[in-house]
């Protein structure tokens, strides 16, 4: 399949021979639930552990054809300030006494004083957590870290993937801070950031959390960042208040906006919303995303061309949207 216009260039979005070879009989979003009536823990598919992986072997080759021709990214994966991803503040013995509503605060603080964008949080639910995985902790932080647009909009070319492992990386610096310093009053926190997966599905914590709604293209829209940001996040027992979700009208508009899904070489992104194990949501197609997403080192195309994402053009429509919800 061919012939997808993205700023000015025709993209090719065939599959390479070597990837159609380790392409696996599962598909991928009978993994992620895709139909599914009931509600279910999600099932791990990407950035985890490929050896347990069905689609393992296709994450590898991604991997390894983004550290060839993109060593920009291999490089970067080494500046997180020399420490093993497990090397943890010990949690003090005595813990600090304070409201939930101090901690918040105080916590909310801290992350914004070190390289956080923006912070929510929300109260953990079982039903993000990945299959197998054990996460007992009631609290999740989640950190959104901003992108440089004009590098974004370079995707699928490699100044993108670079500006995206950058700012991965800045959100992992920004989440173990914060867990050392929750550490430091007394309470167990276990931070985590991208690409790679930790324990739980980051976006529907994002969402409850209000960092903003979710898109057709699949990533969430912020009323001020668009999506053109990354997650990092911090699970914790330090006792917090969650926020609320942040709901303007990001919905209405994405279900008449076809620029994300016109834009998308693999034909990826559907025009209407799906129901995924139990929830009626907006949902990329799997088998048809990954192969191309890998040939292009994380691709990106959706959130550049999202019109909330652009600079000129994302406060314009808040405003519109805020306007049309009081009227």
């Amino acid at each position: 399949m061919t012939g997808r216009a993205y700023d000015g260039r025709v993209l090719d979005a065939a599959i390479d021979p070597d990837q159609q070879a380790i392409i696996p009989d599962v598909s991928g979003n009978d993994v992620n639930g895709l139909g599914e009536a009931d509600v279910r823990k999600p099932t791990p598919i990407y950035w985890q552990d490929p050896r347990t992986l069905a689609h393992g072997a296709m994450q590898m080759w991604m991997l390894e054809k983004t550290r060839q021709d993109v060593p920009e990214v291999a490089e970067m994966q080494h500046g997180l300030g020399g420490r093993g991803p497990n090397e943890r503040t010990p949690i003090a013995d005595e813990k600090v006494t304070d409201s939930p509503d101090a901690f918040s605060e105080a916590a909310k603080a801290f992350a914004l004083d070190h390289e956080s964008d923006q912070v929510g949080i929300a109260r953990m639910r079982p039903e993000w957590v990945y299959e197998g995985m054990d996460l007992d902790l009631p609290w999740v932080i989640v950190i959104a870290v901003q992108m440089d647009h004009a590098e974004l909009a370079t995707a699928p070319d490699p100044p993108s993937v670079v500006e995206v492992m950058r700012q991965y990386n800045r959100g992992t610096r920004a989440a173990r801070a914060l867990a050392d310093w929750i550490r430091a009053q007394g309470y167990d926190a276990h931070p985590h950031g991208g690409p790679t997966g930790g324990p739980m599905t980051l976006i529907p914590a994002a969402l409850e959390a209000g960092l903003g709604e979710l898109g057709k293209h699949g990533s969430i829209i912020n009323r001020t960042l668009g999506s053109s940001f990354r997650l990092a996040g911090v699970v914790t027992d330090m006792p917090l208040v969650a926020d609320a979700p942040d709901a303007f009208g990001v919905d209405d508009f994405c279900s008449s906006c076809r620029v994300c899904e016109t834009a998308c070489p693999p034909d990826a992104i559907a025009p209407e919303k799906q129901l995924v194990r139990g929830v009626t949501k907006w949902y990329v197609d799997f088998d048809r995303c990954a192969p191309y997403f890998n040939q292009t080192y994380g691709c990106g195309i959706c959130i550049a061309v999202c019109p909330w994402s652009r600079p000129e053009v994302g406060p314009k429509l808040l405003q519109k949207m805020l306007r049309r919800r009081s009227g």
